[in-house]
Formats: C-alpha cells, structure tokens, sequence
C-alpha cells in the first residue's frame, strides 16, 4: 500500500503544481499590470515592480490554494480514472475508503506547505517586498491605507502614514492622553526607532492644552519613550490577510489589553487557520465525481467544474468577510462557514461513494 500511496500522492501533487504555475502566472501578470501606475515614482522602476510581484507570489499561493487544490485533485484523480488506473486498483481489491486515505495523505502534505506558506515564506516575503518597495519611492507608499494605522500605548495614541524602511516611518502623530481628556498633539515627519522603547522624532512640532491656553514647542530631533516598537508598527501597517497566525494573534493579544477594536484582526487569524484546515477537504472533493459523472470526462470538462467549485468557495469567503467586517459580526463563527460547508459536502459525498 505504501507504493500505492506514493503513486497517488505525486499524481495529485504533480497536477495540484501545473495548476498553481498557472494561476501563479495569472495572478503575477495582472499583479504587475496594476504596478505600472506607480512605476517611475522616485526609483521604483520596472524591474523592482517585477521583484515586488515575485516576493508577493508566495502569499499569493497560499490565499488561492483552496481553489487550486481543488482543481488539481479533480485533474489528477480523473487522469487515473481516464487511464483506467482507479478501476485497476479496485479491481485489485483496493477499497474507495483506501483510495480516500491516500488522497487524504497528499491533502496533508499539501496543508503542511500552506503552514509553511503562511508562518514563515508568505509574511517575510511579503514583508520584504513593501520594504524595498517603500524605499524605492522614498516613503511615498502607505502600507495602511489612507488613514494610516492607530496603536495605543497607555495614555498615548500613535498614528503612523507610512513606512520607510524595517524600523523608519513617516508622517508619525502622537496623541498624549490625562484621565480620558486629550493633553496635546504632536506631529513629526519622521521617525527611527533608536533603542528599545525608544523612539527618534525628526521635525518634530508639539500642541499642548493647559488652563492658560496652548503652548507649542518645536524639535529638530525629540525623544519619544514608549513601548511600541518598530516591528509591532509594521504589523500595524500590514495588510492583515498577509500577516502570519503567529503575527495575527500577537496584534489581538495587545489590542484587548489595550481596550482597542480587534475584531477585523480576529477575523483574519480565523480566517487564515480556516483556509488552512480548507486546503486538505479540497483536495478529497475530486473523488466523488471521479467515481460519478465525470469518471469518462475530459481534462478540460473537470478542470471547469473544479473552476466553478473553487471560485464559489472563494467568492464565498469574500462574502462572509465582507458581511463580517461590516456588519460586525462574529468573526469566530463565520470565519468558518465556508470551510465547514466545504468540509460538509466533502465528507457526505465521499460517505456515499460505493
């Protein structure tokens, strides 16, 4: 049995890997497409837009792998089945329930490279590639959108614009806070991370409120002390659905314990270990309809079919963060809908195979 599993697992993964080239090389093109409007932009030039598309792809793999391995497991099992290969082995005495485990085997090697994927690859890769795409346009790309990221640190309220290198940002406001009232504001259009838990502010302009009105002071250079740090700011400034699980609940644990809203960020660490979980019930879809109706089809007939059930899946995903995130749902809960109807479906259709 163990050569029988052998075969099985490097047919799967063999056909899992040609689809995601080529869905790799659709995503990259149209990634790089839509880099050409910043191309130009102080020295980011074409090539470095290649090699920021290149460092996303491994993230890239793991958001779309779901829908990957599931085209992959319908390709594959049907090349056996087309070859006669699956009647052979049945005809040996090899039960579907055997069959299954050794598909089942080829989805766990699968989810273990999502895992590796998505704790170590993805993130640092990711991570790379807004760094060097931040310093080519000198500080000129905002990681968090166009209203920048807030982090509280006790009685203050940092809120970064952008990110100019590992431990630099830019366009850094500091809000001081007295028993729930606003103290002062303060704005520096730049700052470095000089030691732990402290800070350097360049151009640095501060507001403060007193009884006697507003007093102001300028800095050429200020020191902040506070215990935010330079690699929790770019998290904060990271996209969350390119954040590991490790990073992701690292970012909830402080903002509970700072009272602040973690909801979008809890939804996006139970979303990530959903689709990991997602990944090994994708690639045992294959086998109802290799033992069905598509037990004679053509290559192109089940890569469709595996198209159409791995895009509901993940329009289906979008849906529910969407509805989450808006409607403040709970992210536990619905974090999990898809791949528990996924998982669902898999485990009745394969209980019904004879």
């Amino acid at each position: 049995m163990r050569v029988l599993d052998r075969y099985i697992i490097k047919t799967l993964l063999a056909a899992i890997a040609v689809v995601a080239l080529v869905v790799l090389v659709l995503v990259g093109l149209f990634m790089f497409i839509a880099q050409q409007g910043e191309v130009g932009t102080g020295g980011y030039t074409t090539l470095k837009a290649l090699r920021y598309v290149l460092l996303n792809l491994p993230d890239q793999l793991l958001q779309y792998l779901p829908v990957i391995a599931i085209i992959g497991s319908l390709v594959g099992l049907g090349t056996l089945a087309r070859g006669n290969e699956l009647t052979i082995m049945r005809a040996a005495g090899v039960s579907i329930r055997r069959i299954a485990v050794s598909v089942g085997l080829a989805g766990a090697v699968l989810v273990l490279l999502a895992v590796a994927l998505s704790e170590y690859a993805g993130p640092q890769l990711g991570r790379l590639a807004r760094e060097q795409k931040a310093l080519a346009k000198f500080a000129d790309i905002s990681f968090a959108g166009e209203g920048g990221a807030w982090v509280r640190d006790g009685n203050l309220i940092l809120q970064v614009d952008r990110q100019s290198g590992s431990a630099a940002f830019g366009g850094l406001r500091v809000f001081a806070l007295q028993d729930g009232r606003l103290q002062g504001v303060a704005r520096a259009l730049s700052a470095r991370q000089s030691a732990p838990g402290q800070w350097s502010l360049q151009d640095y302009a501060e507001s403060r409120f007193g009884a006697e009105g507003v007093q102001s002071e300028r800095h050429a250079d200020f020191a902040l002390a506070t215990q935010v740090s330079a690699e929790f700011l770019g998290l904060a400034t990271a996209d969350r659905t390119q954040m590991s699980v490790r990073a992701l609940r690292s970012l909830v644990s402080y903002l509970r314990g700072n009272g602040q809203d973690a909801h979008s960020f809890e939804f996006a660490l139970w979303s990530r270990v959903a689709k990991l979980v997602a990944v090994f019930f994708a690639s045992l879809l294959g086998l109802p309809f290799v033992f069905g109706s598509l037990r004679s089809a053509g290559a192109g007939a089940r890569a469709a079919l595996g198209l159409v059930l791995g895009l509901s899946y993940f329009l289906l995903q979008q849906m529910v963060e969407s509805g989450t995130l808006a409607f403040a749902l709970p992210p536990l809960l619905l974090a999990w809908v898809p791949t528990a109807l996924l998982a669902l479906v898999v485990t009745s259709l394969v209980a019904r195979l004879r």
